[in-house]
């Protein structure tokens, strides 16, 4: 314990020392002088060993100083400390960067906020069902509004990008038509596709790769110079700081397809002149830079659902509106391979902070850093809503709800069927119980309006969308009213499925141990189906989670097993048809069979069957 202290000191006294060398060489366009001495450093060591990350550096923007600092190590093979001034990667983070950049060139009238995306992008389809009243447009893909898929396996967990693959090859494939789940500018939904689509328009209107133009014209400007939107790896950048897993193994990073959704280095230092920059008036150097009317709407939804119905939090031009951990501002979290971020600012207090750890953490608490450095921004406690009578008859709104849209539209039948939550009068207020979650109680504050007991201000709304469906908005997340019975079908269907495989495979492998199942059992054949599935689990556990997305051997073997099991299920039916045997447990196969197919053909007409990872 004694020399954990002592290194601990030592890294403290090493971080310090950068830091005040760092505030010597920022531009004084950004940073003011420091007046006396900073208040205590906040204690990111011990919530980096209360949560078991390798390391983090971080940085705290106060309206007359900056503190920047790193503690833990950047490379557990090595034990080499990480510094302040180590590079580091920020994943999604990059989006706040890239809508920056973007909102530059509306600033300079070389693109505009409602101009549609098929303008600027030809070659790329929507099969949007309102395109002829509201096609997707600029302020939809930087608002994640658009309402796109997020990603397909293919795009994440592949290793055939390279640093240099075309934007476009993302959207590579013969069913390439974007679909659009919901009226563009309607509701928020997650998109690392949308951030994509917005590389490409950046690379349409300069004519140049998105990296190199932004780099020059948007970090170079704003001083960040020790940050870049171009690929670097461990092996390339001795600087960058190597990746983590929760199991202490590494990993460096790889290129990927939606690279403007999530490539980015930096440093503390240089997120904190970014923070800095995002609560000043869009000028740089005295000459305006960005429209500060642009600038004051990161962050702030207009438009949505969720936002016309009076919620604060919702995403805008690149930033989250978030209400957590007792405060109100503007951020955007990020996550890749071994690394996790978050970067806040609160303009009207004029405080930021940012921090990344080089840990992929399944298990961390997310949010302990947040807390560790919000407690050290000493920001003012909000006032709480207040509670307030519902304009709304809440016995209406009870009832089910699931994901409109869902994330990954290929989960669509997944979330819907184990995603939904519950809404029940509580009281005068209303309780949210999540199938997957814990119990929220909502707390009325006004009109149709709610405040989760966690928040500081109306963080639930509920409307009635245009087409007359209930919806349930978070700001970042709509849940649509569905009927009861419709999802008492799913839950039947997934169930007599499951029971369905359970019993052709485990009860077929007892009869055949016990020898008392032979070939020409119409149950012989998807016996041997439902087994099959299990055959391509070792070759995918043995291959790496990045070829999930490839066509490898044991991607192509699950599609063709799960191909063979409808085929094997008909064939089974129609010979118990033809020889009719006697007896309760041939009875029971046919159910089986019956059950195991109809769930294979639900999942065939929501998509997702046969499992096809690579598609």
């Amino acid at each position: 314990m004694a020399r954990t202290s002592t290194i601990a000191r030592k890294r403290a006294s090493a971080a310090w020392r950068a830091c005040l060398l760092a505030l010597l060489i920022l531009p004084v366009h950004l940073f003011a002088a420091v007046p006396g001495v900073a208040a205590p450093e906040p204690d990111v060591a011990t919530t980096l060993r209360q949560q078991g990350l390798t390391g983090a550096t971080w940085a705290l923007v106060e309206p007359q100083h900056v503190r920047i600092g790193a503690a833990g190590l950047k490379d557990a093979r090595t034990g080499t400390p990480l510094r302040a001034e180590d590079r580091v990667l920020v994943g999604s983070i990059a989006k706040t960067m890239l809508a920056t950049g973007v909102l530059r060139l509306v600033s300079q009238g070389r693109l505009r906020l409602d101009q549609p995306v098929t303008e600027l992008l030809p070659g790329i389809a929507f099969d949007n069902p309102w395109a002829a009243t509201d096609p997707v447009r600029l302020r939809h893909l930087l608002d994640q509004s658009a309402g796109l898929d997020d990603a397909r396996f293919s795009q994440v967990f592949s290793r055939k990008p390279t640093p240099d693959t075309p934007l476009a090859q993302a959207f590579a494939r013969e069913d390439s038509r974007l679909r659009v789940r919901s009226r563009p500018g309607t509701r928020m939904s997650y998109s690392n596709s949308s951030y994509t689509l917005l590389g490409m328009v950046v690379e349409a209107a300069v004519g140049q790769r998105y990296e190199a133009y932004l780099d020059r014209e948007l970090l170079q400007t704003l001083g960040m110079r020790d940050s870049s939107f171009a690929y670097t790896d461990q092996h390339r950048d001795p600087r960058l700081a190597m990746g983590h897993f929760d199991d202490g193994s590494t990993h460096p990073i790889v290129p990927i397809y939606l690279r403007p959704a999530g490539q980015f280095s930096t440093t503390a230092a240089d997120m904190a002149r970014f923070a800095r920059f995002l609560m000043s008036d869009g000028r740089v150097g005295g000459a305006p830079f960005i429209d500060p009317t642009l600038l004051r709407g990161m962050g702030r939804p207009t438009g949505t659902e969720g936002a016309n119905a009076g919620l604060g939090v919702g995403y805008a031009l690149g930033l989250f509106a978030r209400d957590r951990h007792g405060v109100f501002g503007h951020c955007h979290g990020g996550s890749t391979i071994g690394y996790r971020a978050m970067l806040c600012v609160f303009p009207q207090q004029q405080r930021a902070f940012f921090h990344t750890t080089n840990t992929d953490s399944e298990t961390a608490d997310a949010g302990a850093l947040d807390r560790t450095l919000i407690q050290a921004l000493d920001l003012p406690a909000p006032t709480l809503a207040a509670k307030r009578r519902s304009a709304l008859s809440l016995p209406a709104w009870e009832g089910y709800y699931v994901p409109a849209p869902n994330r990954f539209a290929s989960f669509a039948w997944l979330d819907t069927t184990l995603g939904f939550v519950r809404l029940r009068r509580e009281g005068d207020g209303l309780r949210l119980l999540p199938f997957q979650g814990q119990p929220t109680a909502l707390t009325p504050v006004g009109g149709a309006l709610f405040r989760a007991e966690d928040r500081t201000q109306a963080s639930h709304a509920l409307l009635t969308a245009a087409d007359g469906a209930q919806v349930l908005t978070t700001g970042t997340q709509s849940y649509q009213r569905i009927a009861l019975w419709k999802l008492l079908a799913l839950w039947a269907s997934l169930a007599a499925g499951g029971l369905g495989l359970l019993w052709l495979m485990l009860g077929g492998s007892l009869r055949a141990a016990l020898r008392r199942l032979r070939r020409r059992d119409p149950v012989f054949a998807p016996w041997l189906a439902t087994l099959a599935l299990l055959l391509p689990l070792p070759f995918l556990y043995r291959q790496s989670f990045l070829q999930l997305g490839d066509l490898t051997f044991g991607s192509g073997l699950l599609t063709a097993v799960a191909c063979a099991l409808p085929a094997a299920l008909l064939f089974g039916l129609w010979r118990y048809l033809r020889l009719r045997p006697a007896g309760i447990v041939a009875a029971l196969d046919a159910v089986a069979m019956l059950a195991l197919l109809q769930w294979t053909l639900v999942l065939a007409a929501w998509g997702l069957w046969p499992l096809r990872l690579w598609a």
